[in-house]
């Protein structure tokens, strides 16, 4: 039986295959771009949320021919964020994964732009997903909702913002990260059931709730490693909140007590699928993403 790291690796290895093959281009006044694009979606990662696409699907019957591309749609908008945040009107970050910044090499406009299309690419493919046309349109919806205004950019607009106040309330940063990272992470499984032509609303309650827990203990760890953690395994600069001034859950917590709530929300998080006989991936994953030190 594999463990939690083989899976991991198995199934990257599958959807970095694809995302070779749908990125790529002949015509030369577009190489720029190709390039800017496949530098940020090739950089590796644990490539978590295309992981739970996949994972989910199989637990619910789904065929991975279909499911593989909503995971790498996923995976699409979640590096065009990363390429968005890193930018120097947003985070302004040098290294994302041990290497330079998108925009460090490619300049801002590239950056910027190759950002856009891989937003926009990620619905091409859910396009192509071979699924069901209510499965698609569903699916549309399901990662636009997640990656906009009331998802993903609404909780970057709320970080941005909270590096101006001197200390955000508790419930403001639980939700700010709910959406900053909790909606794509929510996704990944919503699209893994749809992905399955699954409809069931108890599934549909029961694995997003597993994902909001999972997404919020998530956070909880990158904080304490964004503090104690190694600078050179973890492929970027730590310390970059506290000089932002940004309220993080060390803010209300200690490392260890952070730690504790993180373990406690991994634990509500396994139990959301308890009952289901072949969910031993995703209460692996949870425990995995606990432990985590990058």
């Amino acid at each position: 039986m594999q463990n939690i790291e083989e899976k991991l690796l198995s199934y990257a290895g599958k959807v970095e295959h694809f995302l070779s093959q749908s990125i790529s281009t002949d015509d030369k006044d577009l190489l720029s771009l190709y390039a800017s694009m496949r530098y940020s979606v090739m950089a590796g990662g644990k490539r978590i949320r295309p992981f739970l696409v996949l994972t989910v699907s199989k637990m619910f019957g789904g065929k991975e021919e279909n499911a593989i591309y909503l995971a790498a749609a996923l995976e699409m908008v979640h590096t065009y964020s990363l390429i968005h945040d890193d930018l120097p009107c947003m985070d302004d970050d040098d290294l994302r994964r041990g290497k330079p910044t998108n925009h460090k090499i490619y300049g801002e406009a590239v950056a910027t732009l190759a950002g856009d299309a891989l937003l926009t690419g990620a619905f091409e493919l859910i396009a192509a997903s071979g699924l069901s046309d209510k499965a698609v349109r569903m699916a549309v919806l399901t990662l636009a909702s997640a990656a906009g205004a009331d998802g993903m950019v609404g909780g970057q607009v709320m970080d941005l913002s909270s590096s101006e106040q001197k200390e955000q309330d508790f419930n403001r940063l639980i939700k700010m990260h709910s959406l900053k990272t909790g909606a794509l992470i929510a996704a990944a499984v919503k699209l893994g059931l749809l992905a399955a032509e699954n409809e069931k609303e108890a599934d549909r309650h029961a694995l997003t709730s597993y994902a909001r827990y999972l997404g919020l203990a998530f956070q909880i760890v990158d904080d304490v490693l964004d503090v104690l953690g190694d600078e050179e395994e973890m492929g970027k600069q730590t310390g970059k909140d506290k000089e932002a001034g940004k309220t993080t859950f060390l803010h209300y917590f200690s490392p260890e007590e952070a730690m504790q709530y993180a373990k406690d929300l991994t634990d509500l998080a396994k139990g959301c699928v308890k009952d289901y006989e072949n969910a031993q991936t995703l209460t692996q994953l949870a425990d995995y993403l606990l432990e985590r030190k990058k």
